[in-house]
């Protein structure tokens, strides 16, 4: 009977609850030393404090980077990846292969972490001038996945005009022929949040749309954070005192949260009917 129960309790320490990696480690081990074997873990970082992750270059993960303006504001980025898929749900989790999500560098400065394949980048999030703009894809315990020593990104050059003027990406950026992107629809709706003091303003509420409406979230932050909508993907970095505005398209049914993640504040729950 003891046999029986140490087996038990040896798998379930394995797998954790439902069967799904855990992070739990020992003390004195880092999280990103608590994810398991896959691929190797080595001292050197990206320089931002995160250790890469070296897989081998068959089979490893790949992403391309293209920019172009957007009709009304910025540009919107597109995040092409190989051998790789987005996981929002599980980041801070165990590595595993092929999954995770990208940070959004400008100059070498994070700008937020990228969940999805589409994120839209405000100018007001970019100073006059040219500047280089950098993703690179990370496992969900926020190790670097690297090849040959490297970190896998991809990079491509943006410049940016007086504020009030249109701005203007490297002609790399975008392949040749590429259609203009349409422009962007008015919304149906809009919301307008503020973050103040670690506090939401109106108080976090219910927000009920019908499904096929275009929702603008309208949000000033008085600290730089990076809105997130759970269900959706979506993503708008928040810089400190000035208003941001993401749109979306509610297309699916059901509740989804709109979150900061440096603050973790639920701003208001989206309820698609």
């Amino acid at each position: 009977m003891l046999v029986a129960v140490l087996l038990l309790l040896a798998g379930g320490a394995a797998t954790g609850c439902g069967g799904r990696a855990t992070t739990h480690h020992k003390p004195g081990t880092t999280h990103e030393q608590a994810s398991g074997s896959t691929g190797t873990l080595l001292d050197t970082e990206d320089g931002g404090g995160h250790r890469l992750r070296e897989v081998p270059a068959q089979g490893a993960p790949e992403v391309k980077l293209t920019v172009r303006p957007d009709s009304e504001d910025g540009w919107n980025l597109q995040l092409a990846v190989t051998n790789f898929h987005f996981t929002p749900d599980s980041t801070g989790g165990a590595a595993l292969p092929g999954a995770g999500h990208a940070h959004l560098d400008l100059d070498g400065r994070k700008l937020a972490r990228v969940y999805g394949p589409w994120f839209h980048l405000p100018a007001a999030q970019v100073p006059e001038g040219a500047h280089t703009l950098t993703v690179r894809l990370y496992a969900d315990d926020h190790t670097a996945w690297a090849v040959a020593g490297k970190p896998v990104e991809a990079t491509v050059a943006l410049t940016a005009g007086p504020p009030g003027q249109e701005s203007h990406r490297h002609p790399d950026t975008t392949p040749t022929g590429s259609p203009a992107p349409p422009e962007a629809p008015q919304a149906d709706r809009t919301v307008t949040l503020t973050v103040r003091d670690g506090k939401v303003v109106p108080a976090t509420s219910r927000t009920e749309v019908k499904r096929g409406e275009r929702i603008a979230l309208r949000v000033t932050s008085d600290r730089a954070d990076t809105l997130h909508v759970h269900g959706y993907d979506k993503e708008l970095a928040l810089p400190a005192g000035q208003e941001a505005t993401l749109v979306l398209t509610a297309d699916r049914t059901g509740l989804f949260e709109v979150e900061t993640h440096a603050s973790g504040l639920v701003l208001t729950q989206l309820l698609v009917r």
